[in-house]
């Protein structure tokens, strides 16, 4: 098990619940337009936001930014130990930072000094981008010089007293970042944060960083993730709460379940289940929900779930438990099953 630090008061490692994170789009010095998608992310179910600091302006708005933030602030920073210390001085709550490209040893020092005395994490790592050279000479590109790139620069602040570390090895290749994660897994107790970078947009980074981070995190690696798309921040979110739940490491959620429907079906199940996965999606009642297309194996397939509904060319059944209870006009079903769902989550208001 991973060594557990806290990031703004969110545990991380040492068996905690698997954080979320996401990162900011907006200009950091725009501090009305990065609050209004940091409210938004945690609205979505964030619970750590990263922030990219360019210059002086941004490391001073994080100031700004965490006395209205609901979120945590990671301030993620390049080439400036300057920035990094004037980022920290302004209340981040952690910073991301690469040692080898932030100054030589006294840069270094610096900084780590300044992490040490706001009592702070640090995220380090490598990608395929960032390979030390000398790995990146002996090794290529592979698991084994990321995990040593990323463990050199974990060394350069240890040297000075930081322990507070979280470690990064991502690739735009899952099977290359599957292998880099189960090997520093083996090395390191430090907490990862795991994913896939420059996954791409939506459709297809969402497949791959859920064949790489489900398979890391099916494997018990995984301590923080973000799923990183080519979207709105917010669908990483959503991203990032499915994998979770499809991995078995989120419990208290409406589980909606349906079939690909085939030939039998003769009705709209497709859209009531996509109208049903909505409504259901942000609730925290621990249930069970099936829309399934035909009668002819839709209950017995679900007969473990809370509440489903199987239907027809001319009616639909509900049934609770696998056990039928009413019979509706199918052109009435997504009226009756949606209404029957909202009492199932609690949120119809009373009249």
């Amino acid at each position: 098990m991973s060594r557990r630090l806290t990031i703004g008061g969110i545990p991380v490692g040492g068996g905690a619940p698997v954080a979320i994170q996401s990162m900011t789009t907006a200009h950091t010095s725009d501090t009305e337009k990065t609050l209004g998608q940091i409210f938004r992310l945690a609205e979505a179910g964030c619970d750590i936001v990263r922030v990219s600091v360019r210059d002086e302006e941004d490391a001073r708005a994080i100031k700004a930014l965490k006395d209205k933030s609901p979120l945590p602030i990671v301030a993620d920073i390049h080439f400036s130990a300057r920035l990094a210390v004037l980022s920290i001085e302004s209340g981040a709550d952690k910073v991301r930072i690469n040692p080898g490209n932030i100054g030589g040893e006294e840069q270094i020092k610096t900084v780590a000094d300044c992490i040490r005395a706001h009592r702070i994490p640090v995220r380090v790592g490598a990608n395929t981008g960032s390979i030390e050279r000398e790995f990146l000479r002996r090794y290529g590109v592979s698991a084994q010089s990321l995990v040593e790139s990323a463990l050199y620069n974990v060394r350069l602040l240890e040297k000075f007293g930081v322990e507070d570390i979280v470690i990064s090895v991502k690739a735009s290749s899952v099977p290359l970042t599957v292998d880099a994660y189960t090997l520093v897994a083996q090395k390191t107790e430090y907490p990862l944060h795991v994913g896939v970078t420059e996954a791409g947009t939506r459709e297809s980074g969402v497949v791959k960083s859920s064949v790489g981070i489900g398979a890391l995190l099916l494997k018990g690696i995984g301590d923080t993730i973000r799923v990183s798309l080519t979207d709105d921040p917010v669908e990483e979110i959503y991203a990032a709460k499915r994998i979770l739940r499809a991995c078995g490491l989120e419990k208290d959620f409406a589980d909606v379940i349906s079939c690909p429907t085939c030939g039998r079906c003769e009705w709209d199940s497709m859209a009531l289940a996509q109208k049903v996965e909505k409504l259901a999606f942000r609730s925290k009642k621990r249930c069970k929900i099936a829309v399934m297309g035909c009668v002819v194996n839709g209950p017995g397939e679900a007969k473990e779930c809370d509440l489903g509904i199987a239907g027809g060319k001319e009616k639909c059944v509900i049934f609770r438990r696998g056990e039928p209870t009413e019979t509706v006009a199918a052109d009435r079903a997504e009226e009756v099953f949606v209404r029957a769902v909202a009492d199932l989550l609690g949120e119809r208001s009373s009249e």
